[in-house]
């Protein structure tokens, strides 16, 4: 049997999940700036694949590589980690 390769996770909030079976999860990273020399906040965007719609926004999920869906998504939702407070 082939060994599948290690995909990639990341940790996120969902910020949309109007779609059918998509949220949209907004991904923090940290990056120093080489000339004022403190931390700036990027975010990514990824669209992932959420089969039984469980998601809402505010949750705090993990995403994995998967094989593409369609022309933007390339993500699967692992697991959430936290559900949203106060929906």
């Amino acid at each position: 049997m082939i060994e599948r390769g290690q995909r990639r996770t990341l940790d996120g909030t969902v910020v949309s999940d109007k779609m059918d079976k998509t949220v949209v999860v907004r991904v923090e990273r940290l990056a120093r700036d080489p000339h004022y020399e403190k931390y700036i906040r990027h975010y990514s965007r990824f669209l992932a694949h959420d089969p039984e719609n469980a998601c809402q926004v505010g949750d705090r999920v993990r995403i994995i590589e998967h094989r593409p869906l369609s022309k933007r998504k390339r993500w699967k939702v692992q697991s959430t980690l936290s559900k949203a407070k106060g929906v």
